[in-house]
């Protein structure tokens, strides 16, 4: 049976921390907006949509979309210089290149995405991404995955289909799309909170492609 393999990307594959915690401040500064919590508390919600982290951070409903707007315009300027692979991961692409599909579901914006995977050279490693804007629904919806086997053109009954993340919305959207989660530990979940979606849980994605790769 071929093997499908979704990958995330935040934490899995790629740490972009610092570009994520240094713009959110950057939005705040420009929209004049009172921040009051940590650094901590923007990487908690890294996995989540950007409006629904900023109404999380304390930014009022109707004005999210703004500071969705003004995080975009300045991330788009800094992510490839503020964004490192993770240890392993080329490894982990190589390895999972020769026996399965890949492809990524993210909840990144796909056209900032693609230039920055190309700059890493690891975009030829993927079919597609579905990001967030090819969704009504992000993580942990399951319609990322459900758009992923579409763009691939495959079947649930006849693939093996994984999806591997960092945090407990990869793993929920994979269960609520009946395909097998598998969870990594170099991102920003905890192993508590991923065990309580999946028993394959492993420290980084080369580990949960070897596995992958055996079952």
């Amino acid at each position: 049976m071929e093997k499908i393999i979704f990958f995330d990307l935040d934490g899995t594959l790629i740490d972009s921390t610092d570009a994520i915690v240094s713009t959110f401040y950057h939005s705040f500064k420009e929209l004049e907006f009172e921040f009051n919590g940590s650094d901590e508390d923007i990487k908690a919600l890294i996995g989540y949509p950007l409006d629904v982290m900023y109404v999380e951070l304390g930014v009022e409903d109707e004005r999210k979309w703004d500071f969705v707007d003004a995080y975009k315009q300045r991330y788009r300027t800094i992510s490839i210089a503020q964004t490192t692979l993770l240890q392993n991961a080329v490894a982990s692409l190589e390895l999972a290149s020769s026996f399965a599909r890949l492809a990524i579901v993210t909840t990144k914006t796909t056209q900032y995405t693609i230039p920055l995977l190309e700059h890493m050279d690891i975009m030829k490693y993927f079919e597609g991404i579905i990001g967030r804007q090819e969704v009504k629904n992000p993580k942990p919806h399951p319609e990322p995955i459900y758009k992923a086997i579409e763009l691939l053109n495959i079947d649930k009954e006849n693939h093996d289909i994984y999806m591997i993340g960092d945090t407990k919305l990869d793993l929920i959207a994979a269960k609520d799309a009946k395909i097998k989660g598998v969870g990594v530990l170099c991102g920003y979940g905890q192993f508590d909170e991923l065990s309580s979606y999946t028993n394959a849980i492993f420290r980084d994605s080369l580990e949960a492609v070897k596995h992958i790769k055996k079952c």
